[in-house]
Parts: C-alpha cells; structure tokens; sequence
C-alpha cells in the first residue's frame, strides 16, 4: 500500500513538472537598439574613414576627414583681406588717439575749474569755455569714427565669412556621435561624398531593448519600472536575463504578423518595450521571450 501511495505521488509531481514546462511566455517580440546614421556634413573627396564593422568606437573620436585643402586656401585669402582692409584705417585711428588724450587734459581742465568755481575762485564763464572744450573733443572723435564706420563694416563682413569657413572646416571632420559598435558601413576612403551621403551606422548595444506585445487583461500585472525575465534560446535550454519594463503603449494596436499566429493576430495587443544589459549574446532582430516574475 505504502509503494502504490509513492508511485501516485511520484506520477503528480511529473505531471506537474510537464506542465509547468508547457507554461507560455507573457510576451513574445525582438530585440532592438537605437541605430544611428552618420552622415557627411561636408563636400570633396574622403580622406580617410577609419571604422571597420562590429568594432567598438568611442564617443568623439575622429574617425574619418573630408578634404580641406579650398576651405584653408580661401580661408588664407580672406585674413590676407581683412589685414588690407584693417590697415586703412590706420590713419583714421591714429587721429582718434590724439583726440582722446585732448580729452582727457581737457576732462582734467575742467575738474580744475568746477572746484575753484565751487570755491568762487572762478567765473562761471570759465567754467562754460571749461565744458565746451570737452563736449567740442567728444564730437570730433565721434566725427573721425563715423568716417572708420564703412571700414570696420567691411572688416566684420570678412570676419564672418572667416567663421563660416571655420564651420565648414570643423563638419570636414567626421566624429563619432555615441560609444557604440559600428552595425554598417558604406563607403570606403578616397570616395567623393557629398553633404547628407551615409558613411555608417553605429549603434550602442550595450543596453538592449526587447519589445514584445500584451493583451489587455495582462496590463494589470505590469508597470513601468517592474523587473521580469527575458529568456531567449540558448541551443535546446532557455537562457534568462534579467529586464526592467522602460515603456508601456497607451494605445492598442494589431500584434505585428511576424510576432504570433494567424488566429492571434486578430486580437488588439499593447506594445511594451523592456531594457535588458547585453553580455554580447544579445542581437538586433533576435526573438526573446517575456516572463512576468
């Protein structure tokens, strides 16, 4: 009697551990990563392009340069310009300088003045000749640089252009956006690129996102913030990873056909997106699994 009690015993428990391997999975979907283009900010022939796919890049690193040889040249041209221009109004500034040291004797003359005057050793009209002669010097210095005002314009137009080339010179560099690894590359060194042409895509895959779809009566067991599992086949085993819930759609939609069957795709689903740390397994488009703990 006792062997037939473990016997049953023994037949619940195997029903029970095949059935909990029957168990389905709360959520299905891909996993995906922020992928960024990079572009050429610049026209001219491709210096050097020094990414290779599937390295490792570091954000700000100089990976590529657009030839700059007509910016530099134009940019010479354009102080050799201004250092002309500039020299023009040599003349009129030199005259500026000796009119501000009038001003300043006469500035002194008639602080001079104003205190004798407060002590009634002045008259009151050598106190006004006093003051017209400092208001006299302030309107030529200001006469003498309205006649620089046209050269100083001209000077700034230089100054500008020279900025713009610098701009210019600065997009010539190519410098990666973000730390991550290079997923494509499109053209090769020595290539004539133009302003918008894709050099590379780069994305960080350090951090996984695995977006998979619930039906609604699920969205009462999640939230944003909650840890759950993601398993994902490792041969004939499930590996599992541990993910934090980063988003939840607030709208439903058609679950996506290449996520269930034909029968299930008909219901409406929420999408929900769950960041997961890669121990370099993980891979864009690879299908996991979502398991609420």
């Amino acid at each position: 009697m006792k062997s037939i009690k473990i016997i049953i015993a023994a037949s619940v428990f195997s029903v029970l551990i095949s059935c909990s391997d029957t168990e389905k999975a709360d959520g299905y979907g891909n996993f995906e990563a922020t992928e960024i283009t990079v572009s050429a900010e610049a026209n001219g022939k491709l210096q050097f392009l020094e990414v290779d796919e599937g390295e490792v890049l570091e954000k700000g690193l100089l990976v590529g340069l657009v030839d700059t040889l007509q910016l530099y040249l134009n940019k010479q041209q354009l102080l050799a310009s201004k250092e002309t221009v500039a020299s023009k109004s040599g003349g009129v500034w030199s005259q500026v300088s000796v009119f501000q040291e009038q001003l300043q004797t006469a500035k002194s003359e008639q602080q001079r003045v104003k205190n004798m005057f407060d002590e009634s050793a002045a008259t009151q009209r050598q106190l006004d000749q006093a003051n017209s002669q400092v208001d006299v010097l302030k309107k030529q210095i200001k006469n003498v640089e309205t006649q620089n005002s046209p050269i100083l314009n001209e000077v700034k137009s230089i100054e500008a252009k020279i900025a713009q080339i610098n701009d210019q010179i600065k997009k010539s560099k190519i410098e990666n956006p973000l730390k991550g690894t290079v997923l494509t590359q499109y053209v090769e060194a020595s290539e004539i690129v133009s302003f918008g042409r894709p050099l590379y895509k780069i994305a960080d895959l350090s951090l996984m996102t695995l977006r998979v779809y619930v039906s609604e009566p699920q969205l009462a067991n999640i939230k944003i913030g909650q840890e759950v599992t993601v398993k994902i086949d490792a041969g004939e085993e499930l590996k599992s990873y541990s993910g934090k819930i980063d988003w939840i759609s607030d709208t439903s939609e058609f679950t996506p056909k290449i996520i269930q069957t034909k029968e299930e795709r008909a219901n409406l689903v929420y999408a929900v997106t769950i960041k997961i740390k890669n121990d370099g397994s993980l891979k864009i488009g690879m299908p996991a699994e979502m398991w609420i703990n």
